[in-house]
């Protein structure tokens, strides 16, 4: 399983209920791209809209070699779940608080996959305990 992109920065501001692989629709020179490191996942978020799951704020960055006219890098993506996967979804999102992040982006047997977690936002000082306790716990091992 080779990985294309990572969000690491979402470790740090959510707290991650439950994962989920889903497929993207993508074009050729988009696959191409991803293929070749040239997307961005730091700022993606998935909605349901319509019973279709849908990336937001994924960049591809355009293929060098393909001639795009008027590509928009951050185009909504349609993402390929099943309806029941979908419709848990569903009810989960619409609990307070909750929203699904994207996690990675890698390959499995060929086809490009994302993860997305179902996530609930930390509040500042829940991130400000868990540096404490890292601190902490790395002042124990460092006495012994």
């Amino acid at each position: 399983m080779k990985v294309f992109a990572e969000n690491r920065k979402a470790r740090n501001s959510y707290e991650f209920l439950e994962f989920f692989d889903a497929g993207v629709v993508l074009t050729g020179p988009e696959t191409k791209s991803t293929r070749n490191g040239g997307i961005s996942i730091i700022d993606a978020f998935a909605t349901i809209e319509d019973e279709e799951a849908v990336i937001r704020e994924m960049n591809i960055e355009p293929y060098k070699y393909a001639d795009l006219i008027d590509y928009d890098p951050k185009t909504p993506r349609k993402l390929l779940l099943h309806k029941k996967e979908i419709k848990r979804l569903i009810g989960l999102i619409s609990t307070k608080g909750l929203t699904l992040i994207a996690t990675k982006v890698f390959e499995q047997n060929g086809y490009i996959k994302i993860q997305l977690a179902l996530a609930k936002g930390k509040k500042d000082i829940d991130k400000r305990r868990k540096i404490t306790d890292k601190r902490v716990r790395k002042e124990i091992r460092d006495f012994k």
